[in-house]
């Protein structure tokens, strides 16, 4: 008898049964949503919510071992990339997405890094062009200026994984809250002499712009 039929799978957002994420869940995902963050910087869009089925779901692949949603972000980050908005022709004709790098411990414990998982499923091109130095904590908890003081000097370029010279990099992270995060790694990626026109963050905590 299928595996499938003794325990049918369950949604990761609400336990509904018939699949990893039921067409409700997905339907909290859309279009890329502009985010409103403090200072400067390239522009974020999300495509969800965090409070809610996004959160649950983005939850789901990190900590509770969920990893039968990556073709479902895979599809999904698949789907919003070309929709990012475009600031001069040709943006992305040489360009890479460069996923949020993950704490050596909590990649172990993921077996790998769950955004890299994503945009390979995607069939997108990767570059896995940042790293967290030592020292750095898990930022659960962190209110905005102790993630900042908590990243800063510890996002370091890996020289085996930079995107070509010159090209476009989208930043990829799961979900944005105060921006500390996106903020160190553009910085990174700014010195080490790349373009960054974009953050794609699949879901935020903060407020967004639906008509952009």
């Amino acid at each position: 008898m299928p595996i499938n039929l003794l325990f049918p799978p369950r949604c990761a957002g609400c336990r509904a049964e018939g699949a990893s994420c039921c067409a409700r869940c997905l339907a909290a995902f859309g279009a890329p949503r502009r985010v409103d963050v403090p200072g400067k910087g390239p522009p974020v869009f999300a495509l969800a919510d965090y409070r809610g089925p996004g959160g649950a779901l983005v939850l789901a692949l990190k900590e509770r071992g969920r990893r039968d949603l990556v073709p479902v972000f895979g599809a999904l980050v698949a789907a919003a990339v070309p929709k990012l908005p475009r600031r001069y022709p040709g943006e992305f004709r040489e360009w890479r997405l460069v996923p949020v790098p993950s704490r050596r411990a909590a990649a172990r414990r993921r077996g790998g890094s769950h955004l890299v998982g994503i945009v390979r499923r995607a069939g997108l091109p990767v570059a896995c062009a940042l790293a967290f130095g030592p020292g750095v904590a898990d930022s659960v908890g962190l209110g905005a200026a102790a993630r900042r003081a908590n990243l800063a000097g510890r996002v370091r370029l890996v020289p085996g994984g930079l995107p070509p010279p010159g090209a476009a990099v989208v930043l990829l992270d799961d979900v944005v809250t105060t921006g500390a995060t996106a903020s160190a790694c553009v910085s990174a990626l700014k010195i080490g002499g790349f373009r960054v026109p974009a953050v794609l963050t699949l879901t935020t905590a903060r407020r967004t712009h639906p008509h952009e």
